[in-house]
């Protein structure tokens, strides 16, 4: 269950940029749902991310609900973070609806295993990467 999550820690871990990777049911100031992955924190967020693997329907759609509740989040708050999705499982190859709102949601911001590797030069979380 923990291979999404595993595969965003190894490329965030390789681009040697800082994240907070946030607990069960954990709560932050700000959010009413923590997001998976915060970079670099939560004081001062450049990108969150929702990390997710399923093989049905329902639990994609649940996802594609929290990804539009941070975008809404974000856009009450005035902030400028990026909301980025990293998903596997067919469960989102079964319904393009939700796969557009979950594209629209994230400003087209959605990686999967294969993508992965872009996940950093492709968002703001470049910004963070050392060299």
């Amino acid at each position: 269950g923990l291979l999404v999550e595993n595969a965003i820690k190894d490329v965030l871990t390789l681009a040697r940029v800082s994240f907070r990777e946030t607990g069960r049911a954990e709560r932050i100031p700000g959010f009413d749902q923590a997001p998976d992955f915060i970079v670099p924190d939560e004081f001062n967020p450049v990108a969150l991310i929702e990390a997710k693997l399923t093989e049905d329907d329902g639990t994609a759609r649940d996802k594609v609900s929290r990804v539009q509740r941070l975008r809404t989040l974000r856009d009450e708050s005035e902030k400028n973070y990026d909301v980025i999705a990293c998903i596997a499982g067919r469960g989102f190859k079964v319904r393009r609806e939700d796969m557009r709102r979950m594209l629209q949601a994230t400003d087209g911001k959605v990686f999967t295993r294969e993508t992965m590797p872009l996940l950093v030069e492709a968002t703001r979380i470049r910004e963070y990467r050392v060299r």
